[in-house]
């Protein structure tokens, strides 16, 4: 039988994080390596009702965070907070699952698999004693650990009645950055994030944002041969070369035509390697 911890408030290895929001929980159950509290998190949440952009940009989110050792924090329902662990788990990270039940009762059922995965390489915890079952009021009130525990707030799609929205919600109450991806205005899975954006959160354009939010923009040249093809890594070694480019100079040198170079430069800012701006192409600094 899998084993069940208890960490009280006031006691060594408590989130000191979380310890600063005025209604942190006083228990928390756990199940997997509860250290991974005191580390930096991100929370990447979402609705349970998304489609097949919301759920790729959650997986690519949290897989390019966690390869900068930032534990992924999410609820384990449907949805992007599923794709949110996936992603992280993905590339060997970690992530913390926060439950609206006992961390012994798997909620969503269909996610008995992946709840496994966590205990072992990360850490599902609740407020709620053991055998709690899933309750509707549950879910409202465990988003407070989830913003709670992490630095940044990052909604990936949201319908006007999500309840991510309580999550960000929240994590503007507790003083920490909110940040959403903005996303068609004619698809219902975009109206909470692009709601949030309206009303102050940081626009995710890319993956970069969310790098420069947290500090940690850039890569260095070794972790970018790893990460990038090899026509990316020739760019970026120009970049490294030259400061700065266009998307004219890259053709001239790459004897590419604009469409395609255009294509590469946004996958990589999308990987958080490089930033354009006034025109130019610059190097993400880390």
């Amino acid at each position: 039988m899998t084993e069940i911890n208890i960490l009280r408030s006031g006691e060594p290895g408590y989130p000191a994080l979380l310890k600063e929001i005025k209604d942190h929980p006083k228990e928390l159950y756990y199940i997997g390596n509860i250290d991974l509290l005191n580390k930096r998190c991100a929370a990447i949440v979402g609705s349970r009702n998304t489609n097949q952009y919301g759920r790729s940009t959650a997986v690519d989110v949290a897989s390019r965070l966690a390869e900068k050792d930032i534990v992924i924090v999410s609820g384990m329902a449907r949805g992007i907070d599923t794709c949110a662990h996936r992603g992280a788990l993905k590339v060997g990270g970690s992530t913390v699952a926060v439950l609206g039940c006992g961390v012994d009762v798997c909620y969503p059922s269909d996610n008995r698999e992946l709840k496994k995965r966590i205990e072992e390489k990360g850490v599902v915890i609740s407020e709620y004693p053991p055998g709690t079952e899933a309750k509707t009021y549950h879910f409202p009130q465990r988003n407070r650990i989830i913003s709670g525990l992490s630095e940044v707030t990052i909604v990936v799609q949201a319908r006007n009645e999500s309840g991510a929205l309580i999550t960000a919600e929240l994590a503007a109450s507790q003083g920490r950055d909110v940040c959403a991806i903005p996303g068609n205005i004619d698809s219902q899975y975009s109206l909470g994030g692009n709601k949030l954006i309206k009303d102050g959160a940081h626009p995710i354009a890319s993956i970069a944002d969310v790098m420069e939010i947290m500090g940690l923009a850039g890569v260095d040249e070794k972790a970018a041969e790893r990460l990038l093809s090899d026509t990316e890594n020739r760019i970026f070694s120009l970049l490294i070369d030259k400061g700065e480019t266009t998307v004219d100079e890259l053709c001239l040198i790459l004897d590419k035509p604009p469409g395609y170079v255009s294509s590469i430069v946004t996958v990589m800012e999308l990987k958080g390697v490089i930033f354009t701006a006034l025109g130019k192409i610059f190097i993400a600094k880390g």
